[in-house]
Protein backbone atom coordinates (compact mmCIF):
# COMPACT_ATOMS: atom_id res chain seq x y z
CA UNK A 1 0.00 0.00 0.00
CA UNK A 2 1.66 3.33 -0.91
CA UNK A 3 1.45 6.34 1.03
CA UNK A 4 1.69 10.21 0.16
CA UNK A 5 3.92 10.49 3.49
CA UNK A 6 6.81 9.15 1.02
CA UNK A 7 6.84 12.05 -1.27
CA UNK A 8 7.86 14.58 1.48
CA UNK A 9 10.12 12.15 3.15
CA UNK A 10 12.18 11.43 0.10
CA UNK A 11 12.21 15.27 -0.27
CA UNK A 12 13.75 15.48 3.86
CA UNK A 13 15.94 12.78 3.20
CA UNK A 14 17.55 14.67 -0.30
CA UNK A 15 17.99 17.37 1.67
CA UNK A 16 19.13 16.46 5.04
CA UNK A 17 21.82 14.41 2.50
CA UNK A 18 22.94 16.92 1.23
CA UNK A 19 22.88 19.39 4.27
CA UNK A 20 24.78 16.47 6.16
CA UNK A 21 27.16 15.83 3.21
CA UNK A 22 28.34 19.74 3.08
CA UNK A 23 28.75 19.95 7.06
CA UNK A 24 30.61 17.07 7.81
CA UNK A 25 33.44 17.93 5.00
CA UNK A 26 33.46 21.74 6.22
CA UNK A 27 33.92 19.70 9.61
CA UNK A 28 36.54 17.67 8.64
CA UNK A 29 38.70 20.29 6.44
CA UNK A 30 40.23 17.31 4.41
CA UNK A 31 38.94 18.86 1.37
CA UNK A 32 36.97 16.48 -1.39
CA UNK A 33 38.11 13.39 0.41
CA UNK A 34 35.75 14.50 3.47
CA UNK A 35 32.98 13.36 0.87
CA UNK A 36 33.91 9.67 1.73
CA UNK A 37 32.81 10.02 5.07
CA UNK A 38 29.86 12.22 4.67
CA UNK A 39 28.54 9.44 2.32
CA UNK A 40 29.12 7.09 4.70
CA UNK A 41 27.18 8.13 7.13
CA UNK A 42 23.98 8.99 4.80
CA UNK A 43 24.26 5.58 3.52
CA UNK A 44 24.11 4.44 6.97
CA UNK A 45 20.93 5.97 7.74
CA UNK A 46 19.27 5.26 4.49
CA UNK A 47 20.17 1.49 4.95
CA UNK A 48 18.50 1.64 8.32
CA UNK A 49 15.33 3.37 6.77
CA UNK A 50 14.65 0.54 3.92
CA UNK A 51 15.98 -2.13 6.58
CA UNK A 52 12.97 -0.92 9.05
CA UNK A 53 10.47 -0.66 5.83
CA UNK A 54 11.24 -4.31 5.65
CA UNK A 55 10.49 -5.43 8.53
CA UNK A 56 14.13 -7.10 9.27
CA UNK A 57 15.20 -8.96 12.10
CA UNK A 58 18.34 -9.39 13.82
CA UNK A 59 18.50 -12.46 16.21
CA UNK A 60 14.82 -12.52 15.95
CA UNK A 61 14.08 -9.62 17.93
CA UNK A 62 12.35 -6.66 16.11
CA UNK A 63 13.95 -3.97 18.43
CA UNK A 64 17.37 -4.19 16.97
CA UNK A 65 17.30 -2.18 13.41
CA UNK A 66 14.97 0.99 14.89
CA UNK A 67 17.51 0.84 17.59
CA UNK A 68 20.55 1.10 14.96
CA UNK A 69 18.80 3.79 13.22
CA UNK A 70 18.13 6.14 16.02
CA UNK A 71 21.60 5.47 17.30
CA UNK A 72 22.99 6.67 13.84
CA UNK A 73 20.69 9.31 13.39
CA UNK A 74 21.62 10.82 16.66
CA UNK A 75 25.45 10.53 15.53
CA UNK A 76 24.69 12.39 12.75
CA UNK A 77 22.87 15.52 14.42
CA UNK A 78 25.75 15.69 16.66
CA UNK A 79 28.28 16.10 14.01
CA UNK A 80 25.72 18.72 12.45
CA UNK A 81 25.26 20.32 15.85
CA UNK A 82 29.37 20.62 16.27
CA UNK A 83 29.60 22.14 12.82
CA UNK A 84 27.22 24.88 13.55
CA UNK A 85 29.73 25.56 17.56
CA UNK A 86 32.72 25.14 15.29
CA UNK A 87 31.43 27.84 12.98
CA UNK A 88 29.99 30.03 16.11
CA UNK A 89 26.88 29.87 14.29
CA UNK A 90 23.78 29.24 16.71
CA UNK A 91 21.15 28.51 14.23
CA UNK A 92 23.22 26.58 12.41
CA UNK A 93 23.99 24.22 15.83
CA UNK A 94 20.33 24.01 16.38
CA UNK A 95 18.50 24.05 13.03
CA UNK A 96 21.43 22.12 11.23
CA UNK A 97 20.06 18.51 13.42
CA UNK A 98 16.37 19.34 12.10
CA UNK A 99 16.55 17.57 8.54
CA UNK A 100 17.75 14.47 9.50
CA UNK A 101 15.20 14.02 12.36
CA UNK A 102 12.89 15.53 10.08
CA UNK A 103 13.08 12.75 7.99
CA UNK A 104 13.50 9.95 10.79
CA UNK A 105 10.32 11.34 11.69
CA UNK A 106 8.46 11.31 8.28
CA UNK A 107 10.04 7.99 7.32
CA UNK A 108 8.36 6.36 10.46
CA UNK A 109 5.10 7.86 9.69
CA UNK A 110 5.19 7.36 6.12
CA UNK A 111 6.05 3.33 6.68
CA UNK A 112 3.49 2.90 9.42
CA UNK A 113 0.99 3.90 7.01
CA UNK A 114 2.34 1.56 4.29
CA UNK A 115 0.97 -1.19 6.67
CA UNK A 116 -2.21 -2.83 6.02
CA UNK A 117 -3.80 -2.73 9.19
CA UNK A 118 -5.54 -6.23 8.38
CA UNK A 119 -2.17 -7.90 7.67
CA UNK A 120 -0.26 -9.74 9.79
CA UNK A 121 2.03 -8.23 12.42
CA UNK A 122 6.34 -8.71 12.13
CA UNK A 123 5.87 -11.03 14.81
CA UNK A 124 2.75 -12.96 13.55
CA UNK A 125 4.96 -13.39 10.62
CA UNK A 126 7.62 -14.70 11.97
CA UNK A 127 5.95 -17.24 13.99
CA UNK A 128 4.58 -18.32 10.43
CA UNK A 129 7.77 -18.76 9.06
CA UNK A 130 9.12 -20.70 12.34
CA UNK A 131 6.37 -23.24 11.62
CA UNK A 132 7.05 -23.06 8.44
CA UNK A 133 10.46 -23.78 8.60
CA UNK A 134 9.92 -26.73 11.40
CA UNK A 135 7.98 -28.48 8.46
CA UNK A 136 10.82 -28.06 5.87
CA UNK A 137 12.99 -29.74 8.79
CA UNK A 138 10.42 -32.48 9.62
CA UNK A 139 9.75 -33.65 5.46
CA UNK A 140 13.58 -33.18 4.89
CA UNK A 141 14.07 -35.95 8.09
CA UNK A 142 11.04 -38.12 6.91
CA UNK A 143 12.56 -38.02 3.71
CA UNK A 144 15.98 -39.45 5.10
CA UNK A 145 13.98 -41.40 7.65
CA UNK A 146 12.55 -43.49 4.33
CA UNK A 147 15.98 -43.56 2.67
CA UNK A 148 17.25 -45.88 5.53
CA UNK A 149 13.98 -47.57 5.91
CA UNK A 150 14.54 -48.58 2.24
CA UNK A 151 17.87 -49.63 2.27
CA UNK A 152 17.50 -52.15 5.54
CA UNK A 153 14.43 -53.27 3.59
CA UNK A 154 16.52 -53.87 0.67
CA UNK A 155 19.29 -55.51 3.10
CA UNK A 156 16.48 -57.99 4.19
CA UNK A 157 15.43 -58.66 1.12
CA UNK A 158 19.25 -59.24 -0.22
CA UNK A 159 19.63 -62.06 2.71
CA UNK A 160 16.71 -63.82 2.17
CA UNK A 161 16.79 -63.97 -1.37
CA UNK A 162 20.67 -65.55 -0.47
CA UNK A 163 19.15 -67.61 2.15
CA UNK A 164 16.40 -69.24 -0.55
CA UNK A 165 18.93 -69.76 -3.03
CA UNK A 166 20.78 -71.53 -0.59
CA UNK A 167 18.31 -73.77 0.41
CA UNK A 168 17.32 -74.78 -3.24
CA UNK A 169 20.69 -75.19 -3.93
CA UNK A 170 20.99 -78.16 -0.80
CA UNK A 171 18.01 -79.83 -1.75
CA UNK A 172 18.95 -79.97 -5.84
CA UNK A 173 21.80 -81.54 -4.39
CA UNK A 174 20.09 -83.59 -2.26
CA UNK A 175 17.85 -84.94 -4.74
CA UNK A 176 20.56 -85.68 -7.37
CA UNK A 177 22.63 -87.78 -4.02
CA UNK A 178 19.66 -89.45 -3.89
CA UNK A 179 19.24 -90.74 -7.46
CA UNK A 180 22.62 -91.50 -7.91
CA UNK A 181 22.74 -93.58 -4.91
CA UNK A 182 22.37 -97.07 -5.99
CA UNK A 183 19.26 -99.13 -4.61
CA UNK A 184 20.06 -100.92 -1.21
CA UNK A 185 19.38 -105.00 -1.05
CA UNK A 186 17.84 -105.69 1.80
CA UNK A 187 18.59 -109.51 3.44
CA UNK A 188 15.77 -111.90 3.64
CA UNK A 189 15.43 -113.09 6.88
CA UNK A 190 14.30 -116.87 7.46
CA UNK A 191 10.80 -117.62 8.63
CA UNK A 192 10.10 -117.38 12.41
CA UNK A 193 8.63 -121.21 12.49
CA UNK A 194 10.72 -124.32 12.52
CA UNK A 195 11.35 -126.04 9.48
CA UNK A 196 9.82 -129.28 8.32
CA UNK A 197 12.40 -132.74 9.21
CA UNK A 198 13.70 -134.13 6.10
CA UNK A 199 13.36 -137.90 6.21
CA UNK A 200 16.32 -139.44 4.29
CA UNK A 201 16.71 -142.86 2.76
CA UNK A 202 18.06 -145.32 5.26
CA UNK A 203 21.81 -146.56 4.10
CA UNK A 204 22.24 -149.96 3.38
CA UNK A 205 24.39 -151.67 5.97
CA UNK A 206 27.91 -153.18 4.66
CA UNK A 207 27.71 -157.09 4.47
CA UNK A 208 28.80 -158.94 7.17
CA UNK A 209 29.90 -162.68 8.36
CA UNK A 210 28.12 -162.00 11.55
CA UNK A 211 24.96 -161.98 13.04
CA UNK A 212 22.90 -158.64 10.91
CA UNK A 213 22.74 -156.23 13.49
CA UNK A 214 19.52 -153.76 12.67
CA UNK A 215 20.72 -149.98 12.37
CA UNK A 216 18.01 -147.76 13.45
CA UNK A 217 16.72 -145.09 11.60
CA UNK A 218 17.72 -140.83 13.16
CA UNK A 219 15.11 -138.48 11.45
CA UNK A 220 17.76 -135.29 11.49
CA UNK A 221 15.87 -132.38 12.58
CA UNK A 222 16.70 -128.25 12.37
CA UNK A 223 16.91 -127.44 15.55
CA UNK A 224 14.53 -124.81 16.70
CA UNK A 225 15.99 -121.04 18.12
CA UNK A 226 15.12 -122.63 21.85
CA UNK A 227 14.18 -126.41 21.63
CA UNK A 228 11.94 -127.73 24.15
CA UNK A 229 13.85 -129.90 26.90
CA UNK A 230 12.66 -133.91 26.03
CA UNK A 231 14.24 -136.41 28.60
CA UNK A 232 17.32 -138.24 27.69
CA UNK A 233 16.54 -141.40 25.52
CA UNK A 234 16.79 -144.82 26.97
CA UNK A 235 19.08 -147.67 25.85
CA UNK A 236 17.19 -149.94 27.17
CA UNK A 237 15.15 -151.63 24.50
CA UNK A 238 11.36 -150.87 24.81
CA UNK A 239 9.26 -153.83 25.86
CA UNK A 240 7.83 -156.03 22.84
CA UNK A 241 10.75 -154.32 20.98
CA UNK A 242 13.49 -157.71 21.33
CA UNK A 243 15.36 -157.35 18.16
CA UNK A 244 18.12 -155.53 19.70
CA UNK A 245 17.45 -151.75 17.89
CA UNK A 246 19.18 -148.57 20.06
CA UNK A 247 18.07 -145.24 20.34
CA UNK A 248 20.66 -142.98 19.64
CA UNK A 249 20.76 -139.17 21.05
CA UNK A 250 18.91 -136.33 19.04
CA UNK A 251 20.57 -133.42 18.33
CA UNK A 252 18.51 -131.43 21.10
CA UNK A 253 20.03 -133.47 23.43
CA UNK A 254 23.49 -132.70 22.37
CA UNK A 255 22.69 -128.81 22.48
CA UNK A 256 21.15 -129.33 25.81
CA UNK A 257 24.04 -130.95 26.87
CA UNK A 258 26.75 -128.51 25.53
CA UNK A 259 24.83 -125.65 27.16
CA UNK A 260 24.59 -126.72 30.60
CA UNK A 261 28.04 -127.68 30.25
CA UNK A 262 29.24 -123.84 29.46
CA UNK A 263 26.77 -122.82 32.15
CA UNK A 264 28.85 -125.02 34.62
CA UNK A 265 32.02 -123.58 33.35
CA UNK A 266 30.57 -120.06 33.84
CA UNK A 267 29.04 -121.02 37.35
CA UNK A 268 32.76 -122.30 38.41
CA UNK A 269 34.89 -118.87 37.72
CA UNK A 270 31.58 -116.80 38.91
CA UNK A 271 29.83 -118.82 41.64
CA UNK A 272 27.09 -115.99 41.86
CA UNK A 273 26.22 -116.49 38.26
CA UNK A 274 22.72 -114.91 37.54
CA UNK A 275 20.16 -117.07 34.55
CA UNK A 276 20.31 -112.95 33.05
CA UNK A 277 24.08 -113.29 32.59
CA UNK A 278 23.30 -116.95 31.31
CA UNK A 279 20.58 -115.21 29.07
CA UNK A 280 23.14 -112.55 27.31
CA UNK A 281 26.07 -115.22 27.31
CA UNK A 282 24.10 -118.20 25.37
CA UNK A 283 21.46 -115.72 23.76
CA UNK A 284 18.53 -117.52 25.14
CA UNK A 285 15.63 -116.80 26.77
CA UNK A 286 15.17 -116.57 30.50
CA UNK A 287 13.24 -119.49 31.10
CA UNK A 288 16.02 -121.15 28.94
CA UNK A 289 18.35 -119.69 31.14
CA UNK A 290 16.77 -120.41 34.44
CA UNK A 291 17.01 -124.15 33.08
CA UNK A 292 20.24 -124.54 32.44
CA UNK A 293 21.22 -123.05 35.47
CA UNK A 294 19.34 -124.78 37.79
CA UNK A 295 20.69 -127.90 36.64
CA UNK A 296 24.36 -127.00 36.45
CA UNK A 297 24.02 -126.23 40.10
CA UNK A 298 22.64 -129.70 39.89
CA UNK A 299 25.45 -131.21 38.83
CA UNK A 300 27.87 -129.41 40.33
Amino acid sequence: MKSPLIYPAAALSAASLAWTTWSLTDLLGTGLIGITVAAGADIIWASVIVAEARGLRVAGRGWVVPTIGWAALLAVAAFLAWHGIDRDSAAMAAAGPLLPLGAKVVWALALADMRDPAALTDDERHALASLERGMRFEEARHRIEMRRREMNAELLLTEVSTDFDIELTRQERTRELQRRRPPALTAIEPPAHPAQPTIEPPAQAPESTGSPTPTALVSEQVAAPEPPVRPAPSTVPAKGHGFGFTAAPSPQSAQKAQAVARVAALLAQDPGLTSGQVAEHLQVSPATAKRYLREARRSA
